[in-house]
């Protein structure tokens, strides 16, 4: 089953202005696809324990992540 949901959050402008530049020469991707690498990627990176559950939400996260980077993120 594949949720999406949505999130509202506000960030510097000046990452809105490099977000901006990047989706304006890199017509393929969108805000969304970024965000989604962006978050999955950051929990990969800062996934400490290691219990069944944050296994299986790493594996979440590989998916969501890898999906973003090659696959279709509709």
């Amino acid at each position: 089953m594949n949720t999406t949901v949505s999130i509202l959050a506000e960030i510097p402008e000046e990452l809105h202005e490099s977000l901006q530049s990047y989706l304006d020469t890199h017509p393929s991707w969108d805000q969304n696809r970024v965000f989604a690498a962006a978050l999955s990627l950051f929990l990969l990176q800062n996934g400490t324990s290691q219990t069944a559950q944050t296994s299986q939400d790493y594996q979440s996260c590989a998916h969501v992540y890898l999906d973003s980077l090659f696959g279709d993120c509709n």
